[in-house]
């Protein structure tokens, strides 16, 4: 159905307001990971989906302790990994980044914390801001027993600890294949800063994170 101009515009505002960019003053510090063991390693890699992956990249990148982040594509074939084809929503991809990280400097578990008080509302089922589909779920990919124990752990604590007026809705996906996505998506948030959708959704996101975790922030984004 053709919608006549002004019923549109209207009908996109009230999306938009109900979609509101998260605020500093209104996000959920949530608790550090109860279970969060050290890891003896100057390199570890994680995996996780928290909506368009432009955001999610962009603020992982501005953590200290974070090496590299690469946006990309996880859950479904290689046949699919296509920006165009994961759009559809039925490629069983999800929007994702692999994040290469000191764990010496950051943890598995700090990852996961600054995950859900920030980039994701773990509440939502297959949509995150105004972007909805399953490629935009929230989920957590471990990567070895360790990191599905803390992932578990912290998703049955911030469940538990009533952070969230609904039920937490992420989930924990096991591992399949990460593909890197088109090369016009890496360090879209640093190389496009006046980006409509940046203003709007991500920027707001990358605010949180430096007025929650001020300690966790880098002084430039990593690459």
């Amino acid at each position: 159905m053709t919608l006549r101009r002004p019923l549109a515009a209207a009908l996109a505002a009230a999306l938009l307001a109900q979609c509101a960019p998260v605020q500093a003053e209104s996000v959920v510090k949530l608790p550090a990971a109860a279970v969060d063991p050290a890891i003896r390693a100057s390199r570890a890699t994680a995996i996780v989906a928290g909506g368009c992956f432009w955001g999610v990249e962009g603020v992982f990148s501005h953590v200290k302790g974070v090496i590299a982040v690469e946006a990309g594509y996880h859950g479904g074939s290689k046949a699919t990994a296509r920006y165009d084809k994961t759009g559809s929503g039925t490629t069983g991809h999800a929007e994702s980044v692999r994040i290469t990280y000191d764990p010496r400097v950051v943890s598995y578990g700090t990852l996961l914390r600054i995950l859900f008080s920030v980039v994701a509302d773990p509440t939502l089922k297959n949509r995150q801001g105004p972007d909805v589909g399953s490629q935009y779920r929230a989920a957590i990919v471990p990567l070895d027993a360790v990191q599905r124990r803390v992932a578990a752990a912290y998703l049955a604590q911030i469940g538990k600890g009533r952070y969230f007026a609904k039920p937490i809705a992420a989930k924990i996906e096991p591992y399949k294949a990460f593909y890197r996505a088109e090369a016009y998506h890496q360090d879209f948030m640093r190389r496009h800063p006046a980006n409509a959708y940046i203003v709007r959704w991500d920027a707001p996101k990358l605010a949180v994170l430096r007025k929650l975790f001020p300690q966790r922030v880098r002084a430039d984004p990593a690459p």
